[in-house]
Parts: C-alpha cells; sequence; structure tokens
C-alpha cells in the first residue's frame, strides 16, 4: 500500500507543472472549429468576434460570399498570438449547408471531412516516425439555429444525430436580438426538449470537485443552447467603447451577458474548456472511431456491419477473410485466364485447319491442271508420233522412187552404148 509522506525539506518536483507549462508553450496549441449553419446566420462575424480577428474581411469575405450554393468543406487557419502563447487556430466552414431546397444528404460531406481528419491522424500514428504529427481533427462543431422562435427544424434535428458521436456539438441561437429575452427564454427551452427527446448527444461539460467550477458549469448549462450575437462593430456608448450592434431603440451589446451569452461562450470555448474538448474528442471521439477502424468494422472505407457499434470480427478473422477472397479472387482470374487461352486455341486451332483446307484445295486443283497439261501434251506427243511415222513411211517411199529412177537411168545409159 503506497502512504503519503510529507517532505521536511525542498525537493524540486513541485516544478515539474512549470516545465510542462513551459514545453506546452513553445511548442504552442492548435485548435479546430467547425461551423455549422444556414447561409446568413452571422457564422463568419462571430468568428470574427470570438478571436478579435478579421479572419474574414472585405479582401478576405466569408465562404458564403465566395462559394456557390452547394455544400462544400472549406477550412481556413490563422496563427492567433496572445501573451507569448501561440494559438493555431483552424476554422472549417460549411457554406451552402441547408440552402437547397432538397437538403438530403447535405450532411455528407461533413461527415466525410470529420472522418478524413481521423483518418489521418491515424495513419500519421501507424508510421514509423511518428515525431511530425499535425492534430487536425475537428474539436469542436457550433451548431447555429436559426432565431425562427419555433423550435428545431427537421435538418437541425438530423445533423446533430448523424454527428453526435463524431465531434462535440455545441448549438448557438443565432442573432439573438433578433427575439425579445422572453421569447429567447421559450425558444431555448423548446430546443432543449427537443434534444432530449431526440436523444441528440451535445457537448457534456466535466464534472468537478471545486464548488466555484461547478457553479460556473451549472450556469452554461442553465443557458444551453446559448444565444449569441456576433459584430464586427464598435460602438461608443456614454463614453465606454463597446463591440455592438446599433438599432433605433437601442444598443445590442456582444460582450453584456443580460443581452446576450456570448462571453459565456468565449469563455467556455477559449478560457475554460478548449482542453476539455480536445481531451475529449481525442479520448472518445477518435478513440471510437480507431477501434471501430482496428477491429475491422469497416472494409474498404464501407461498413460491412448492420449493427453499427458492434465489433463482430478480430483482426485475425478479418485477415482469414480477406485471405480466402484473394485466394477466391486469384482463382477466379486464373479460369478467366483459361477460358481465354482455350478460346484462342481453338480460334489457332480454326484458323490452321482452314488454311490446310484452303492448301489442300489449291493442291488439288494444281493437280488437276497437271494432269490436263499432261494429258495435253500426251495427245500432241501421239499426234506428233503419227505425223512423224506417215513422213517417215513417205521418205521411205520418195527413196525407193528414188532409187528405182536412177537403177531405170542407168539401164538406159548402157542400152545405148551398146
Amino acid at each position: 500500500l503506497s502512504q503519503q509522506k510529507n517532505l521536511e525539506g525542498y525537493v524540486g518536483f513541485a516544478n515539474l507543472p512549470n516545465q510542462v507549462y513551459r514545453k506546452s508553450v513553445k511548442r504552442g496549441f492548435e485548435f479546430t472549429l467547425m461551423v455549422v449553419g444556414e447561409s446568413g446566420l452571422g457564422k463568419s462575424t462571430l468568428i470574427n468576434s470570438l478571436f478579435l480577428t478579421d479572419l474574414y474581411s472585405p479582401e478576405y469575405p466569408g465562404p458564403s460570399h465566395r462559394i456557390k450554393k452547394t455544400v462544400q468543406v472549406e477550412q481556413s487557419k490563422v496563427l492567433v498570438k496572445e501573451g507569448g502563447v501561440q494559438l493555431l487556430l483552424t476554422i472549417v466552414d460549411t457554406p451552402g449547408f441547408g440552402d437547397a431546397v432538397d437538403n438530403s444528404n447535405c450532411w455528407q460531406p461533413v461527415i466525410d471531412y470529420i472522418d478524413s481528419k481521423f483518418e489521418d491522424y491515424l495513419n500519421a500514428e501507424s508510421r514509423v516516425n511518428r515525431r511530425q504529427m499535425p492534430d487536425n481533427r475537428v474539436q469542436c462543431c457550433l451548431y447555429f439555429i436559426a432565431p425562427s422562435g419555433h423550435g428545431l427544424k427537421p435538418l437541425d434535428i438530423e445533423f446533430m444525430k448523424r454527428l453526435h458521436e463524431k465531434v462535440n456539438i455545441i448549438p448557438l441561437v443565432a442573432k439573438a436580438d433578433t427575439m425579445t429575452p422572453e421569447e429567447c427564454q421559450q425558444f431555448k427551452k423548446q430546443i432543449m426538449k427537443e434534444i432530449l427527446e431526440h436523444k441528440i448527444k451535445i457537448y457534456e461539460f466535466p464534472e468537478t470537485d471545486e464548488e466555484e467550477e461547478m457553479k460556473m458549469v451549472r450556469k452554461i448549462k442553465d443557458r444551453l443552447p446559448l444565444a449569441v450575437v456576433g459584430s464586427n462593430t464598435i460602438i461608443e456608448v456614454n463614453g465606454k467603447r463597446m463591440r455592438g450592434r446599433q438599432y433605433p431603440w437601442g444598443v445590442a451589446e456582444v460582450e453584456n451577458g443580460e443581452h446576450c451569452d456570448f462571453t459565456i461562450l468565449r469563455n467556455m470555448l477559449i478560457r475554460t474548456h478548449m482542453q476539455d474538448l480536445k481531451d475529449v474528442t481525442n479520448n472518445v471521439h477518435y478513440e471510437n472511431y480507431r477501434s471501430k477502424k482496428l477491429a475491422a468494422v469497416t472494409y474498404n472505407g464501407v461498413d460491412n456491419n448492420k449493427n453499427k457499434g458492434q465489433l463482430t470480427k478480430s483482426p485475425i478473422a478479418q485477415m482469414e477473410e480477406e485471405r480466402r477472397e484473394h485466394v477466391a479472387k486469384m482463382k477466379k482470374m486464373e479460369q478467366e485466364m483459361e477460358q481465354v487461352f482455350e478460346m484462342k486455341v481453338r480460334e489457332k486451332l480454326q484458323k490452321l485447319r482452314d488454311s490446310e483446307a484452303e492448301l489442300q484445295r489449291r493442291h488439288e486443283q494444281m493437280k488437276k491442271n497437271l494432269e490436263a497439261q499432261h494429258k495435253e501434251l500426251e495427245e500432241k506427243r501421239h499426234q506428233f508420233e503419227e505425223e512423224k511415222a506417215s513422213w517417215e513411211a513417205q521418205q521411205k517411199i520418195l527413196e525407193q522412187q528414188k532409187l528405182d529412177a536412177s537403177r531405170t537411168l542407168e539401164k538406159n545409159k548402157k542400152k545405148k552404148i551398146f
């Protein structure tokens, strides 16, 4: 059993938190924030108000002014410095979300983006060299709800149900200065009622033992969804300069807790719960994705398991199944190659037979022609021999006649002499 002992002197490990602090400050921090909602709900304005930057300015307008009205996920990075601490802030915007007439599957690009960042981090973890591991996982999703006063739209419910197990969702009532405080409170109650009815898991604030922190957490929970107002305009009221919106009946102050929940959101998101949002993303959402991936629930990026969330296959079984599939595929390819080979052999044999038959035909034709020529020559030779025999007979007759004539002539000469 371990026993707690009080040290009499100073050893020095009380300085450990300072070491961690110095190392963290030197390395810097990363945070990825996703904003989702219809065009014109003040997403870009709120981002500028949150971080006191001109991330979206006239020179670099917000995505809803730059991209066609189709759901495209676009990220913007900005390096924010405060008190020697660097924060690499990544804003992921979804222009065109919910703007179309048919919004079926408009959440798919958002899901694909979140999963792709999980995949990138998993691949980086699996490499031999893991020193360079940029963390681009989406750590928080601010979901902007239109200030209609009539609860959530079906699209809002469907989107949050699709993404509540992948990312920390914080619901916001956009442009809260368009409603009276009473209407806003009623609207918030209606939204939270519907979130509970549909079992939507929004970001759960961590429980702590400290009384002060628990008071702050309860205060935030009581005011969910947070009603926000964004403004990049500095207005002077009673000699004080502040961010707000000027109306004929008064000023809506952005950083006034009585006017809206902007300061609560900013304190929670940046000052108190940014690290917890990152931890929940890493320990819950990313681990769920990683366990499913490594337990081979998914295959080639497609979920084969109908009962989602149940790990039915071990990696060894998956490897064995893949091996069997590979062997079957190879056998099929071998059979197809054999069939092709047999077909080509048959075609070649057929061609050889055809050419053999053609050669045989030509040979027979030539043989017939030669026989006809031979027969014709035989006839000519026979005719020639007959003509020769006839001519020789005539020659013999002529020779005999000449001989007889010469003999007669000799006789006549002798008679004359005597």
